[in-house]
């Protein structure tokens, strides 16, 4: 009796465990076919205009566009007034490199944050957050000099600082500029620094900003904002 009873137990489970199969075979199943559902590929946004600039790639982005980029007239527009700038075609990576970003407008609302009371002005940067970041935008990059071509440090000429960081090449920094004051102050700089362009009006501005008051850093005391640059004829 005893083993009729354990047969009969034994079949009943079997029983159960044979109808549930079925469902959980089902269920199993449904859950391998989600997990083996193909990905979507993602969508890929619109590619950039103009590339991110670093050392390695930007002399041969600025061969390129200096080719159909000829302009050579800028104006940088201050609040003591407007300063008219002929860029020199000599000095082809220069001369394109400002008008990059220029059209970029990268100089709009920069500060001449250096004023060196009769020897130069200097601007084309601001320690404001949204100037470091469209910065980023375009890429971090220096240029080499270009010192042979016969241009020199006289008064109203427009040149590019070398980079803050140490560099034996006197490599520049594509983001800044400065305009010569006093050409007798500054004959050191020939040969040194890239000039690659000159006052052709406003110079009377220049000298405006070159009188404001300084700190002992030659920060101005009130900032000198470069409201605009752009292209003229």
């Amino acid at each position: 009796m005893r083993f009729l009873l354990v047969l009969l137990l034994g079949l009943t489970i079997f029983n159960c465990e044979d109808k549930q199969s079925p469902k959980q075979t089902e269920s199993a199943q449904q859950i391998d076919s989600i997990s083996k559902k193909p990905k979507e590929p993602k969508k890929e946004g619109p590619k950039p205009e103009f590339p991110i600039l670093t050392d390695a790639n930007a002399m041969e982005f600025f061969l390129e566009y200096e080719k159909t980029n000829k302009e050579n007239k800028v104006r940088i527009t201050t609040d003591f007034g407007a300063i008219d700038i002929l860029l020199y075609d000599k000095t082809k990576f220069h001369r394109a490199n400002f008008i990059y970003l220029t059209k970029r407008e990268y100089f709009n609302n920069t500060q001449f944050y250096r004023v060196v009371k009769d020897f130069v002005i200097q601007g084309g940067s601001s320690d404001d957050y949204n100037i470091a970041k469209r910065r980023r935008k375009i890429g971090k990059y220096l240029l080499p000099p270009d010192t042979k071509r016969g241009y020199i440090h006289k008064r109203g000429v427009i040149s590019m600082p070398s980079s803050e960081i140490e560099n034996a090449y006197k490599m520049a920094s594509p983001f800044q500029f400065f305009i010569v004051m006093n050409r007798k102050k500054a004959t050191h700089l020939d040969g040194e620094y890239t000039a690659f362009g000159e006052v052709i009006s406003g110079m009377d501005v220049v000298e405006k900003i070159n009188s404001v008051k300084t700190d002992e850093g030659e920060w101005p005391l009130q900032n000198v904002y470069i409201r605009k640059v752009e292209i003229i004829q």
